[in-house]
């Protein structure tokens, strides 16, 4: 018996093919310009099965859904700015 892995991209829905170029998101926080603070990043890498597990990953099927899902990052960094890297 076989084990087959899916996945589903968090923005639209559609399921990845075995030739799909998808790619993953992470959110993370960077040092800031005092020890305090800390700023809000947004990564993108191509699609690699060891870190797709990851519980915080994102999965993305492509440009329309990487630049949607930056949007409502943008929008969430903007409507609470303080929540970002809560410790």
């Amino acid at each position: 018996m076989s084990y087959t892995e899916s996945y589903e991209c968090d923005v639209c829905g559609n399921k990845k093919g075995e030739r799909d170029l998808w790619w993953l998101s992470f959110s993370d926080c960077i040092p800031g310009s005092s020890p305090d603070d800390t700023i809000p990043v947004i990564k993108f890498s191509r699609f690699d099965v060891s870190h797709s597990h990851d519980k915080t990953v994102k999965h993305i099927c492509g440009a329309q859904c990487a630049a949607t899902l930056m949007n409502r990052w943008m929008s969430d960094q903007h409507d609470d700015p303080d929540q970002h890297c809560a410790r």
